[in-house]
This record gives structure tokens, C-alpha cells and sequence, in this order.
């Protein structure tokens, strides 16, 4: 079923050649685009839980427009829209960006902005999370703001939401397929241009679906592997944290001692 993807096309290259240059541009966005959005995530994410009113306005006001407007629609906003409302040679230039270096990076950023928002969310409930009687010890130790999240707070709340980073790992993967709307010549829009010219299209998307499904299933393993390693004792499961041969010790009790019998 997938012989076609070996065939030679007009330019000299296989077909996989094609799915795996846009596995490399789907990674590449994927990769550094997730970076951005933890950075900024992060930071957003303290902003939303500090004491300053202004920050706190600020940091929501930029959960709520990059988390409610749809990822496609940002897309088309920072390719089409962005050149348009800057300074005409600022304008210019960025049309004048060669491919495909002109879709990645505005694709680079509307993926990164994107998630960052939902990560913010994340770091947000991770760091409530938290008692606050740990503030409170630390405040009273005489320590600032700034060292009481960077040395107390921000390393305990990471921890804590490695599990529901998991899903924003995986997401940021499935959004890349997004930016073959603009021009970006990823793993989807490599699907699409082999089912176009072969008229195989199960063979096609069916390629990049197990590749899809290969990336995502990677990332989950690595998410779960970090997780394990930077996990906060004593949050493990009850199941999980009883000694191996404990439970033998432990017998049922299916009826009461004799004592108890004569006193009913």
C-alpha cells in the first residue's frame, strides 16, 4: 500500500522525501515553538497570581485573546493582517522574506503565542495549587517576591502540572498542520501535494497519520518519563506508595474475635 511513497517523482526525489521534509518543518515549529510558549506561559502565567492589579489585568487580557480566538484565525492574522497595520517598510520587508522562511516564522509565532496562553492557564492553577502557608513561612523568613517564586513557588507548581503539560506537548504537534493554510510546506501539506499528484490519498494521509501518531505517542512517553523524574514526593498514588509485601500482611477480617462475639 505504501510502494508509492518509493517512487521517484519529476524532480528526481521519492514521495517519503516529500513527507519527510515536511516532518522536519512540522518539528522544527513544533519544537521552537514550544519554547516560546513555556517562556512566555510562564511568565504570564506568575502575572496572573502576583499582587500588582495592573499585571494581573494585563496577563489575563492576553489569556483571554490568544485563548479565544481561533488558532487558524491568528494564523491568517499574523501572515496577512500584521504586514498590513505596521510602518510600510517594516511591511515590506517582512512580505519580502523568502520561502519558506516567510510562513514559518509567522506560523512560528501564532503557534507560540497561542500556547502559551493555555500554558499560562496551567501554571496559573499549579502555583493556587499550592498551600499558602508556604508564602506565608517564606514572607515571614524575610525573603522578596521575586526569591519567594523563583526558589519556593514557580519550582513546586512546574512540577505539579507536568501531567497536564502533557497535552499541550501533544497539541502544539496537531496545530502545526495549521500552517499549511499560509504557505508552509509541513507534513500535512506534503500529504495533500503527494494525494494531488499520485491520486493515492488513503496512502498519503494514511502515511502522515502514523507519523502523527508516532510524534504524539513520543511526546507522551518523554512527558511521563520527566514527570516520574521531577515528581514531588509523597504525591504518588496510595496504591503505589504502600511497600511491596505490605498487603500480605494485612488479612481481611471476616468476622469478629471471639471476645467481641460473646460481648454482642
Amino acid at each position: 500500500m505504501f510502494g508509492v511513497l518509493f517512487e521517484q517523482t519529476a524532480d528526481g526525489q521519492r514521495y517519503i522525501d516529500w513527507l519527510l521534509s515536511g516532518l522536519g518543518w512540522t518539528l522544527a515549529l513544533a519544537f521552537f515553538g514550544w519554547w516560546i510558549a513555556f517562556a512566555v506561559g510562564l511568565v504570564v502565567g506568575i502575572g496572573r497570581t502576583v499582587q500588582n492589579r495592573i499585571i494581573v489585568a494585563l496577563a489575563r487580557l492576553y489569556v483571554e485573546i490568544f485563548r479565544n480566538i481561533p488558532v487558524l484565525v491568528q494564523m491568517f492574522l499574523w501572515y496577512f493582517v500584521l504586514p498590513e497595520i505596521l510602518p510600510a517598510a517594516l511591511g515590506n520587508a517582512i512580505k519580502q522574506i523568502p520561502p519558506p522562511w516567510g510562513s514559518f516564522f509567522p506560523a512560528l509565532v501564532c503557534l507560540g503565542l497561542y500556547t502559551a496562553a493555555r500554558i499560562a492557564e496551567q501554571v496559573r492553577a499549579g502555583i493556587e495549587a499550592l498551600p499558602k502557608g508556604q508564602t506565608e513561612a517564606a514572607q515571614a523568613l524575610g525573603l522578596t517576591g521575586y526569591q519567594i517564586y523563583r526558589f519556593i513557588i514557580v519550582p513546586q507548581a512546574l512540577r505539579l502540572i507536568v501531567p497536564s503539560l502533557t497535552s499541550e506537548v501533544m497539541g502544539i504537534y496537531k496545530n502545526t498542520s495549521v500552517a499549511l493554510t499560509i504557505g508552509l510546506m509541513e507534513l500535512t501539506a506534503q500529504a495533500r501535494q503527494i494525494s494531488e499528484a499520485t491520486f493515492q490519498t488513503f496512502t498519503a494521509f494514511g502515511a502522515a497519520t502514523l507519523i502523527y501518531l508516532a510524534l504524539a505517542l513520543l511526546a507522551y512517553q518523554m512527558m511521563v518519563a520527566i514527570d516520574k523524574a521531577v515528581r514531588i514526593p509523597g504525591t504518588t498514588p496510595v496504591k503505589d506508595a504502600i511497600e511491596p509485601g505490605l498487603s500480605e500482611d494485612v488479612q481481611p477480617v471476616d468476622s469478629l474475635p471471639e471476645a467481641m462475639e460473646v460481648a454482642k
